[in-house]
């Protein structure tokens, strides 16, 4: 079969580029100036929900981000379809510069650290006093993690019909943390909400906590409209949750002044990505004294310069405690 007309010249004939047969390659990239800001509320199975001015967008990552992941609270740029219409896809070409990180790894052997939440102020450790028991050791690494990440902590417990807070908030005292003690019964007339809300006033906060401590209940209450499934279950035997909340789901608070970022429960928080150099900077009254510590200082041991700098008063010993204990949690696996 002839493949050309009867009267055929050499224009007419394709040749090819290469040898290979495709075309040619270029590593200039498009700048993707028109490009729509957007923001990531979730991700799943490689579709990420983005809110474009006032509308929901699905959309995928391009391919020229390699692998550059998006996660929630990442703000992205978008082209494509941004309608939002039902079976549209729209490609997220660009994830901008992020002002802050929560990550975890699987356990402290593990190398490979999951990136949580992105931008947010604050992270909210939600843990209950009771049923289940609360595990000091968990709210410490998510403390560290918080610390490293530019996260500012706040404490949310609840249950306090169940046992008294006092004696978990002593554990904290000396890193001046600020905290909400809540009951299940003002969870249910609403004052819970509104004194959490009150800590959550125009900022983006991640809530984090293990499974049937309350946090999927308390975010339904701070975002009705947002519900999430509720199991409420504690296993007798284990006095531990069965997970309700499966991926992370950024809410917006009422009026716009704030989100809420809802994340899976947890059943541990490795910390084998954090560096104890960036811990430091959350005890601006220790950093100081590091000046005169050895390289690479695990800041718990000998030739450490933490111990003359608080011997001469710059510093309550109590701070220097409380730095070293959240900095041994990383040595050690986690605990009740």
């Amino acid at each position: 079969m002839r493949r050309y007309g009867k009267h055929t010249d050499e224009d007419d004939i394709r040749s090819r580029p290469n040898r290979r047969g495709n075309r040619p390659r270029t590593h200039i990239r498009p700048k993707h100036e028109d490009a729509a800001q957007g923001l990531v509320l979730t991700v799943d199975r490689g579709r990420l929900t983005c809110l474009v001015k006032d509308r929901t967008v699905m959309a995928m990552k391009a391919r020229e981000l390699g692998r550059k992941a998006a996660v929630v609270g990442d703000r992205v740029a978008l082209v494509g379809d941004l309608s939002g219409a039902k079976d549209t896809l729209a490609r997220i070409v660009r994830i901008e510069e992020r002002t802050s990180v929560l990550r975890r790894t699987a356990d402290d052997d593990d190398p490979y650290e999951r990136v949580v939440v992105a931008n947010a102020d604050q992270l909210a450790i939600v843990t209950a006093l009771a049923d289940p028991e609360p595990r000091p050791r968990l709210i410490d690494r998510c403390l560290v993690a918080a610390f490293d990440g530019g996260l500012t902590p706040l404490l949310v417990l609840t249950k306090s019909d169940l046992a008294p807070p006092e004696k978990l908030l002593e554990l904290y005292g000396d890193l001046d943390i600020p905290y909400v003690v809540t009951s299940r019964e003002e969870l249910e007339t609403g004052d819970a909400a509104a004194r959490v809300r009150a800590e959550l006033d125009g900022k983006v906060t991640a809530f984090v906590g293990h499974s049937g401590v309350g946090k999927t209940t308390l975010v339904n209450a701070l975002v009705p409209e947002g519900r999430r499934r509720i199991t409420g279950h504690v296993n007798a035997v284990t006095g531990r949750g069965r997970h309700t909340t499966t991926s992370a789901l950024a809410l917006p608070l009422e009026g716009g002044r704030g989100w809420v970022v809802d994340t899976p429960g947890v059943r541990s928080f490795g910390l084998a990505h954090v560096d104890p150099s960036r811990v430091i900077h959350a005890f601006p009254d220790l950093e100081g004294g590091t000046e005169g510590c050895p390289r690479a200082c695990s800041h718990d041991e000998p030739d450490c310069a933490l111990d003359a700098w608080v011997a001469e008063g710059h510093a309550d010993p109590a701070r220097l405690y409380s730095l070293r204990r959240l900095l041994a949690v990383r040595e050690h696996t986690e605990g009740d």
